[in-house]
């Protein structure tokens, strides 16, 4: 089992308000590692895409609570989980198809493709009518000599 070396819970109204809030706690929650700048943004990138999930997808016209809890292990992984009660995805792997979207004509569908691309794994757990759990995990390398 990993060693934990930091942890953090949050959590906050569905209000699209707080992607960015959410965006900017995790970031500075991982600043510790003193990442590479690509390596934060790209973790921050993926944040918003689940938080933003959750606010537009999961509670769609009402406002819920979305959860993050973030994990920082001895050697320099991240696991952050964006949560939901919201309606569920009845279909992840329907869901994760890049351009499929339950959306709108304004949404892209590439939110899960986003996240993908920027964390070392992405796991999806949701049951429909009891919300979703996005599990995002970044490996940060560390510095050479300590830079």
């Amino acid at each position: 089992m990993k060693q934990i070396i930091n942890r953090m819970e949050l959590r906050f109204p569905s209000g699209s308000v707080n992607e960015s809030f959410a965006r900017g706690a995790v970031s500075a929650f991982v600043l510790c590692l003193d990442p590479l700048v690509t390596d934060l943004n790209d973790l921050k990138t993926a944040v918003s895409e689940a938080v933003t999930n959750a606010i537009v997808h999961g509670y769609r016209d009402t406002i819920g609570t979305v959860y993050i809890t973030a994990v920082i292990y001895a050697d320099g992984t991240v696991q952050v989980k964006v949560r939901d009660r919201g309606c569920g995805i009845p279909n992840i792997e329907k869901a994760m198809e890049p351009l499929f979207t339950t959306g709108g004509e304004e949404r892209a569908g590439l939110g899960f493709a986003v996240m993908q691309s920027f964390c070392d794994s992405v796991r999806v757990i949701s049951k429909p009518q009891k919300g979703t759990t996005v599990t995002l995990t970044k490996r940060f390398e560390r510095k050479p000599n300590g830079e």
